[in-house]
């Protein structure tokens, strides 16, 4: 069970703001019941009975003892491979039974520090922020001595972006986004081939009531855990979104994502469209292309066809607006192509007239050929056009989700690196730092602060936690070297060897062994250490 009793006193005022490190007795405030501990991991401040955790599920009360409930994951170089990919081997705690994959040969040795990387999943945060951070490890690499500095960020100022590969209308730019009734984040600008939508941020998570700050706080955790959240838009679609996988619309899996709008896919197969029709329209809900207009077709001394199309022309075979967003073609609402012509011009076109429409995906397409009266009048498909259809959608990448996280890392959780924090933002901008989330890289945002944008599917699981502030808690790392850590004036008397550090962590109880537990990681991630950082 949680629980969480708020304590009526402010840090600094009339109770200790410190206890001991975990695994050991903490201080407690005078007016607390005696069988209870209090948690200063975070504001909240939660006091815990015995075998109970705190309101996080991430601290417990064991014996009057306050522990840190979830382990420390590590990670290793995959030694035996030749390509040097992350393997996560290890995670601090209790010991546990080995997990399947787990390499029975292993025997526990830590020395080889340039081949082991401690994230800050599981680490602890540096609250109340006057702290070194849970731990500071000593490194080689390549014989150079490095440190990492790893902590558990507290982030009030995050967000996650993302990304969904699907021509369909998920919603207005600006339209409100709603996890479980209450706003969340918003649609924002589309990208070629995408939706983006921007999800959390301080403005939901603290500048709303009570529960549009949970419920902000729990899609966040979800979504950054590689979990399936549903969301709906304001005037739009209800979906799924996961990390990784196809987004579900108005409960249809998207299995495509564009090869390019009907302009570029009108220049892109002009040549094969070109030896087998007579005109083409690709129809898109942004650019709608149409091959004898296009220069395209007329580089290929492609005569007229003498089709007239609705919508807003905007250069010569290229047409806007030739029908509101929506679920059908192309992106758009309209379910018979036909409806976008406006006429066909007299003396211009002529019957048996060949004619392709087709969507920017090849999921939608149509065959028709001009009568008499020069309407269209569908046909079946030849065998050679319809190939041309299906490469339309083999061009077509599978359509995912990704999810970025967005997170601020500035206040207080450079204290937990440096006396003088500014000089850690410096830096890094001059490319001194490397900086990490979890042990995936992480690409720094130029300009002021340290804003730091990372990939959750190059995370390891279960990365993110939250505290009732409500705030986002993820893993964030400062790799260096040691001698530019001193010069940052960075908490030197703190760095410790692996082997030490993992015995004197912030909630390591002292020669606990280590539970051996392989899992799959990102192999295409650089090793942390020693690389030069994402910079904006």
């Amino acid at each position: 069970m949680t629980e969480h009793t708020k304590t009526d006193g402010l840090p600094g005022m009339d109770m200790p703001v410190l206890p001991e490190a975990a695994g050991k007795p903490a201080l407690r405030n005078e007016r607390m019941n005696a069988a209870k501990v209090e948690c200063n991991a975070c504001p909240v401040l939660c006091q815990i009975s015995d075998g109970r955790t705190g309101a996080c599920d991430r601290y417990a009360n064991r014996d009057g003892v306050l522990v840190r409930v979830d382990p420390v994951v590590l990670l290793r170089r995959a030694v035996a491979s030749e390509s040097p990919a992350l393997v996560p081997f290890a995670r601090s705690g209790a010991q546990e039974a080995p997990s399947e994959g787990a390499d029975p040969d292993w025997n526990g040795d830590l020395l080889h520090a340039d081949e082991v990387f401690v994230t800050g999943v599981g680490s602890s945060t540096t609250y109340p922020d006057y702290k070194p951070a849970p731990f500071i490890v000593a490194s080689k690499a390549q014989g150079v001595d490095m440190v990492t500095v790893v902590t558990e960020g507290i982030f009030s100022y995050c967000s996650f972006k993302v990304k969904i590969d699907t021509d369909r209308f998920l919603g207005a730019e600006q339209a409100n986004v709603r996890y479980r009734g209450e706003v969340v984040g918003h649609v924002t600008t589309a990208e070629y081939g995408s939706q983006m939508l921007s999800l959390g941020g301080v403005h939901h998570l603290t500048g709303g009531s009570k529960k549009e700050g949970r419920m902000t706080a729990e899609l966040m955790q979800l979504l950054g855990n590689k979990k399936p959240v549903e969301c709906v838009i304001d005037g739009g679609a209800s979906m799924v979104i996961q990390a990784g996988k196809a987004p579900i619309v108005n409960g249809v899996e998207e299995q495509r994502m564009r090869v390019g709008c009907g302009s570029a896919a009108v220049g892109i197969f002009a040549r094969q469209f070109a030896a087998v029709a007579d005109e083409v329209v690709v129809v898109d809900d942004h650019i709608t292309g149409v091959l004898t207009e296009h220069q395209a077709g007329r580089c290929l001394d492609m005569p007229r066809s003498g089709i007239q199309m609705r919508g807003r022309k905007s250069t010569p075979g290229r047409y806007f607006q030739v029908a509101n967003p929506g679920n059908g073609w192309g992106g758009t609402d309209i379910a018979d192509p036909l409806s976008i012509i406006e006429r066909w011009e007299e003396g211009v076109a002529k019957p048996g007239l060949r004619l392709l429409m087709t969507s920017t995906t090849g999921e939608h397409a149509q065959w028709y050929v001009l009568d008499d009266a020069l309407q269209p009048v569908e046909q079946p498909m030849p065998d050679a056009v319809r190939a041309i259809v299906e490469r339309i959608g083999e061009n077509c990448e599978p359509s995912l989700c990704t999810v970025l996280f967005l997170g601020g890392a500035g206040g207080s959780l450079r204290a937990g690196v440096s006396e003088n924090p500014v000089l850690l933002t410096r830096a890094i901008k001059r490319a001194l730092v490397n900086v990490t989330c979890g042990g995936a890289p992480a690409y720094v945002w130029p300009g002021g602060g340290i804003t730091v944008m990372a990939d959750v599917m190059r995370m390891p699981d279960n990365s993110f936690g939250t505290v009732p502030t409500p705030a986002i808690v993820a893993p964030i790392e400062f790799s260096m070297r040691l001698d530019d850590y001193a010069a940052l004036g960075g908490h030197v008397d703190h760095v410790f060897p692996l082997e030490q550090a993992l015995a004197r962590g912030a909630w390591q109880d002292d020669g606990a062994p280590l539970a051996r537990q392989w899992v799959q990681i990102d192999p295409a991630n650089p090793w942390p250490i020693g690389q030069p950082p994402m910079l904006g």
